[in-house]
Order: C-alpha cells, then sequence, then structure tokens
C-alpha cells in the first residue's frame, strides 16, 4: 500500500484536521476512529490542537505502513470501478465513513438511492442529472439536493470518475416575494399593543430603525 506522510490541516473553522493520500486517493481524516484509535484533536484546548494533530498524523502513518486496517478505503484489488455508477457507490461509502452529521449521511444515502434507481445506465450525463433534479419544483429543494448531488459528484471524480456531469447544471433562483405594505401603520400597532405590549414595543423597534421583521 502506497502511502504518504499525512499533514496537518487547519480548516476555516479552526479545526485541525490530517490531509492523507493512499494509493493516490486523498482522505481528510479529524479523528482516530478509522484505525481504531480513541484520539480526537479538536477535543483539545485550540492552543494543544496543533500538537494533537501531529500526533495522531504519526499514529495513522505508523498504523498504515505496518499494514493495519483503514476503514472506508479499498484498494484496488478490492473494489474494481467499472462505470459511473460504482464510482458514485464508491463516492457514498467514503462520506459515510468521515465525519459528518448523522442528519447529513442519511440525506446523502437518500439522494444515492434516489439517483441510483431513477438512472438505469452506466455513465452519468448532464441530462439524467437535469431530468432527476427536476422533479423537484421547488427552488429550495432543487438547490438543497443538487448542492448533496454535488458532493458526491466531486467525491467520485477523487475517485477517478473521468467527467463531471454536475459542471453545466447551475443553481435555481428562487422568485423574489415583495411584502404588501400595510395601509395604516398606527392602527396595526394599536391592535398589536392590545395584544401583547412587549410585542408592541418590538415593532416600534423594528419599525422605526427601519429593521426587516425576522422569525426571532
Amino acid at each position: 500500500m502506497q502511502v504518504n506522510y499525512p499533514t496537518v490541516k487547519v480548516n476555516k473553522d479552526n479545526k485541525v484536521y490530517i490531509n492523507l493520500y493512499i494509493e493516490n486517493q486523498r482522505y481528510r481524516v479529524f479523528n482516530g476512529k478509522r484505525i481504531g484509535l480513541d484520539l480526537n484533536p479538536n477535543k483539545f484546548p485550540p492552543e494543544k490542537r496543533m500538537e494533537m494533530g501531529h500526533l495522531l498524523a504519526a499514529k495513522i502513518y505508523e498504523h498504515l505502513i505496518k499494514g493495519g486496517e483503514f476503514k472506508g478505503f479499498r484498494s484496488s484489488k478490492g473494489f474494481k470501478r467499472k462505470n459511473d455508477k460504482d464510482y458514485l457507490n464508491h463516492a457514498l461509502e467514503v462520506k459515510l465513513s468521515g465525519d459528518g452529521s448523522l442528519r447529513y449521511k442519511k440525506y446523502l444515502s437518500s439522494i444515492h438511492k434516489s439517483i441510483t434507481k431513477d438512472i438505469e445506465v452506466s455513465t452519468l450525463t448532464t441530462f439524467h442529472l437535469e431530468t432527476f433534479l427536476n422533479k423537484y419544483t421547488s427552488a429550495t429543494s432543487y438547490n438543497t439536493v443538487r448542492r448533496h448531488l454535488n458532493v458526491l459528484i466531486n467525491e467520485a471524480i477523487k475517485q477517478g470518475m473521468s467527467l463531471n456531469p454536475m459542471k453545466d447544471i447551475r443553481a435555481r433562483k428562487a422568485k423574489a416575494t415583495l411584502h404588501k405594505p400595510f395601509s395604516n401603520v398606527p392602527l396595526i400597532l394599536e391592535d398589536i399593543k392590545r395584544f401583547n405590549h412587549n410585542l408592541y414595543l418590538c415593532c416600534l423597534i423594528t419599525y422605526g430603525c427601519l429593521l426587516r421583521p425576522h422569525r426571532q
């Protein structure tokens, strides 16, 4: 097994992770779960995280060069990539073995199940993916599914899939809806005041400061 010595990085959320290449496949590792090690640098105080990250990198490297198992990795002997669906299946396995939330992983699994069920061909094309996405009439739903599908496609490309069928599929713009203005603001404020005085004060502040009301 070809293994490069891992490097320690910090992401935009100031979380330490290990950047690792095994047989030219890239992995981002945030803890020692994949090698059965109970070590998570991000559970330490910020000033200690890099030190623990380097310790984790050393432990992972030592484990791998001794022939230890790395969960989520399959060698070329164990995984024969035949078509785009195989790459997509393997991409899902990689993501499920990562550090995403349970809800995120369930959603990815649901998207994967839907796309592999709806598309019967071995090569994924832009037309196939657009047909799948166009089932979602809401711009919000369309963009959410597109974003998660893009995660799987990008991972499949990392694993060796030749083309990116998502590159020409753009996000949808939600139609802007203008709010209907009140014709008699003082009357509305008096009605709110009778209902709840604290809410009335909030409305005065919002209206007087020209703020946009939100659910909060």
